[in-house]
């Protein structure tokens, strides 16, 4: 990684066909002034927010429940699909709103929409 006019640049070795100038991939980001008041707010937000890294901190659920499932195998224990899911994985709370919202939606009463039958009047001959 590293700065590039407007940008990042992430990059590995490539062939020289692969290569693309900077202007095709940052060319459309507009040149913007930020206010003064904006930018105060902006380095405020950051500086609150900054913290040391800590990467014991982070958990890697797909290792641990690659190692649990590594370990029942080895054990010689029959390996069911759910078993090798860690709690973690399991369904949270953005599906359980999903589930309430789908709910609410299907037991609202649906209002009625106006009558659009039509009346006839008798035609004279």
């Amino acid at each position: 990684m590293r700065p590039l006019d407007k940008g990042l640049e992430g990059f590995t070795l490539r062939y020289p066909y692969e290569v693309r100038k900077e202007d095709e991939y940052f060319g459309d980001i507009p040149d913007l002034k930020v206010s003064t008041d904006m930018l105060k707010l902006a380095e405020h937000i950051v500086e609150s927010k900054a913290a040391e890294f800590d990467p014991s901190e982070l958990v890697d659920h797909y290792e641990v429940a690659v190692v649990e499932m590594l370990k029942q195998k080895q054990a010689g224990r029959p390996i069911r699909k759910e078993a090798a899911r860690t709690p973690a994985l399991k369904g949270g709370n953005v599906i359980d709103l999903l589930r309430r919202s789908i709910e609410m939606e299907t037991k609202k009463p649906k209002a009625k929409a106006p009558s659009k039958t039509k009346t006839r009047t008798k035609q004279r001959a």
